[in-house]
């Protein structure tokens, strides 16, 4: 992912980039792991809220969340072959949790993770409501989801089983190759967290993606937005949150 100047934030631009590199090495023969990460210094900034939401008919708006949220970690557990992430930096959001689909994290010293729904005031989504306590334990789970809103370092998400492998920044390419070269040699196959199958995972993504769709419309988030974009000094994407805000009480009988 190459937009440092974004912070490789999944912009339309960059979630079509990525979906479009997941097919292209699905694909190709020669292709028989995928590493994915960023240009320093962020792995990724997650997902651009800002542009999640255009004005429209409210049931349009409440389905193109669900298909776009669910598209999103389907393109990951769809993927056939091993997915390595390398984190060369902050992960995000739908950055981290898509990662925790993959099958596996190796991190630079400099990574951090990130999930920070509640604050947003929307929910898990890339399966973290199941996936997290299950990998991370419930307590460590409801600390990065919930209201603290805790950011391990690399070496803490090594501790809780977050990640499997942190190494200094100058090394993480080099690792990230090697361990490729050795599931090559062993002949792995993809991987889901926790020996769940790929169809468990997508009903979860599933059911979790309505559930968001439906907090993405909720007054508290759509204030929360118009605050943050408006501190930003991003006038026009505030003014879209701020209207949908104003006129929740009409539209949403529309849902």
């Amino acid at each position: 992912m190459n937009n440092p100047k974004k912070l490789n934030g999944w912009t339309e631009a960059m979630l079509g980039a990525v979906h479009a590199a997941l097919r292209s090495a699905a694909e190709d023969d020669a292709t028989k792991v995928l590493i994915l990460t960023g240009s320093d210094p962020y792995y990724c900034a997650g997902v651009n809220l800002s542009g999640a939401l255009q004005l429209g008919h409210p049931k349009r708006i409440h389905a193109a969340i669900i298909e776009g949220n669910r598209a999103l970690f389907d393109c990951f557990l769809r993927f056939p072959k091993p997915i390595l992430i390398a984190a060369n930096g902050p992960a995000i959001g739908a950055s981290t949790t898509s990662a925790t689909l993959c099958d596996g994290i190796v991190a630079s010293e400099r990574a951090s993770f990130s999930t920070p729904f509640a604050r947003l005031g929307v929910t898990p989504e890339g399966c973290s409501s199941v996936v997290f306590p299950e990998l991370l334990g419930e307590q460590n789970a409801a600390r990065m989801l919930g209201e603290e809103g805790w950011t391990p370092t690399a070496r803490e998400a090594l501790d809780i089983g977050l990640v499997q492998w942190v190494v200094a920044h100058e090394q993480l390419m080099d690792e990230a190759q090697r361990i490729a070269r050795q599931w090559i040699a062993d002949g792995r196959e993809r991987t889901y967290p926790l020996g769940r199958s790929r169809a468990e995972l997508e009903a979860i993504n599933a059911r979790e993606s309505v559930v968001l769709a439906d907090a993405f419309l909720s007054p508290a988030f759509l204030l929360g937005q118009y605050r943050f974009l408006r501190s930003k000094n991003k006038t026009g994407p505030a003014l879209t949150f701020l209207a949908l805000r104003l006129t929740h009480p009409l539209w949403s009988r529309l849902l």
